[in-house]
This record gives C-alpha cells, structure tokens and sequence, in this order.
C-alpha cells in the first residue's frame, strides 16, 4: 500500500506544508521576476493578505481542507476578480509564474503537468476583457 497513488491533489502535492511553499514561490516570483510585472502591479502593496487567501482557497481546491470556505464562503472566483483587468496578457503571466513556482519546488512532473493544464483552464475562464 505505500505505493499507492494518493487519492487528492493536496495529499500528492504534500498537504498544507508544500501547498504554502508553492503559494509562497509563487508570490516571491511576482516580486522578483520583471517578467511578471503586470502581474504585481494588479495586487496592493502588500502580498500577506493575497498570499493567504490563496493557500487557503488551493488547500480547498486541491481536495484538501476548505480553509477559504470556511472564512469567506463560496469562492465565486470570477465575481471576485471582476473588479481586475484579467486579458490574454494577465492570464498568461498568472499561468507562467504558478508554472515556474510548481517547477522550482519540485512538484513531481505527472502533478505539475495537470495541475497546468487545471490552473490555464480556471486563468482562462477569469479573463474579463478581450486580447
């Protein structure tokens, strides 16, 4: 049984632990890389509050314990971020930086490559203005 495939995303990626070190990754990566600009000038000074809003909505997300639902409710991810400019541009630099950040923590690649494909598919979706 130690071979079995673990029955949720959280449990595979490694639970709370490794689901803040790829939030965080990922936010340190919006501050760091110039690439990524849009992306940070989209979100307020501060990353704390962004930071954990997303720990708690992905620990949910990836079948782990609803951390955001409990604090805030259902998610409504798109009413949320209506009040953003989400285009092609915005939605590609989120999918890119959460790439980079799965990549540099180590997430096992068969992981990475469908949680990709799940987080474009959901980017995708948020978009809000054309091009």
């Amino acid at each position: 049984m130690a071979d079995a495939q673990p029955t949720t995303a959280f449990d595979w990626l490694g639970g709370e632990g490794r689901v803040r070190e790829l939030v965080d990754r990922f936010y340190d990566l919006m501050e760091l890389e110039p690439g990524y600009a849009r992306l940070r000038a989209a979100h307020v000074d501060s990353l704390d509050t962004a930071r954990d809003k997303l720990f708690w909505f992905l620990c949910g997300w990836l079948g782990g314990p609803d951390h955001y639902i409990s604090r805030f409710g259902h998610p409504r991810l798109r009413a949320r971020h209506l009040p953003f400019r989400i285009g092609i541009a915005e939605r590609d630099e989120w999918v890119a930086c959460m790439g980079q950040a799965m990549q540099e923590i180590g997430v096992d690649p068969a992981l990475r490559e469908r949680l990709a494909e799940s987080f474009a598919g959901t980017a995708d979706w948020m978009r809000n203005v054309g091009g």
